[in-house]
């Protein structure tokens, strides 16, 4: 950082900086991605450190060269930015390859951290406990959903440029390795865990093709036509299936049933599998969709599914 600052940013500055970036895909294109954003979101920043239109055109001008990472872990990037350019209003000599050099050497390798920490970890978790709420009725879960992801989302965002702009240049040696790796892994590691575990409750494969089919013994089931009128049959059959007797007169075990049985949430696991090898092999999941709703017409036909 240079010595005898004339011109700093105060916490109002980088705040609304902070805010802005929250845009920062507003204006995406195929030529530079989130340029238009990002230049958006260091407006307030540039008018306190240039004066004159000129510098602040300049400036704004080397901000508009390509840039894409997942958008919030933009901040940090944009917390070493403000603290370069800070830099570089008070005389130090920071050219703008060097900025530009910065934006795109940090971007790529905090990408692989925010996209499962964020959309793989994060939001799946909040997700789950808010549709968990949804699904009894409670109009707290979309609310809670909704508060959560954004306090977490915010304080990431702010706390994030804050620490980019207090370290400065030295944030980009951790990016070699180290920290940064390490939450690479531990994210990876606990999105896989959530997968597994969103997969056994969200995906459902119900196989009834028949095994086997079991008469039940006479007096073993439950005589649906000599159970009395009313309350009273109601409560009779209540009784008689809480005593042990069968619903029918058969006992039909299907393909599920043993299964289940047998490796509960196997067939979905290896249904995901799959559409995740699919995908990986860049088959479209448009593809995949329309593929799953014919299998699954075609197994209902055919009295498997």
């Amino acid at each position: 950082m240079a010595e005898n600052k004339k011109v700093e940013l105060t916490v109002a500055d980088r705040r609304s900086v902070m805010l802005r970036s929250t845009f920062l895909q507003g204006s995406w294109n195929y030529e530079r991605m989130q340029n238009g954003g990002w230049c958006y979101a260091i407006i307030p920043a540039i008018k306190r450190l240039y004066t004159t239109k000129e510098e602040q055109a300049a400036a704004l001008k080397r901000h508009l060269e390509f840039f894409n990472t997942q958008p919030y872990v933009a901040s940090p990037v944009m917390g070493v930015t403000l603290a370069l350019e800070e830099d570089r209003a008070n005389g130090a000599p920071v050219e703008d390859q060097a900025i530009q050099g910065v934006k795109v050497g940090m971007m790529g390798p905090l990408a692989g951290v925010g996209d499962p920490v964020f959309w793989f970890t994060l939001r799946p978790i909040l997700a789950a406990l808010g549709a968990s709420l949804a699904i009894s009725g409670n109009i707290i879960g979309p609310i809670l959903f909704f508060v959560l992801w954004n306090i977490f989302r915010m304080a990431f965002m702010w706390y994030t440029q804050e620490f980019g702009y207090k370290v400065g240049m030295e944030i980009t040696k951790d990016l070699s390795g180290g920290l940064l790796g390490k939450v690479t892994k531990v994210a990876s590691i606990l999105g896989m865990f959530i997968l597994g575990a969103l997969v056994e409750r969200w995906v459902s494969i119900n196989f009834v093709l028949p095994v086997s089919v079991i008469t039940n013994a006479e007096g073993s089931y439950i005589d649906w036509n000599a159970l009395p009128a009313g309350a009273e049959g109601i409560h009779t059959a209540i009784s008689q299936f809480a005593g042990g007797y069968f619903l029918e007169p058969t006992r039909v075990t299907t393909l599920q049933d043993n299964l289940n049985s047998l490796i509960p949430g196997f067939v979905p696991l290896l249904l995901t599998l799959l559409c995740m090898r699919l995908l990986k092999k860049n088959i479209s999941p448009i593809v995949i969709i329309l593929c799953l709703f014919l299998v699954g017409i075609l197994g209902h036909v055919i009295g498997l599914l």
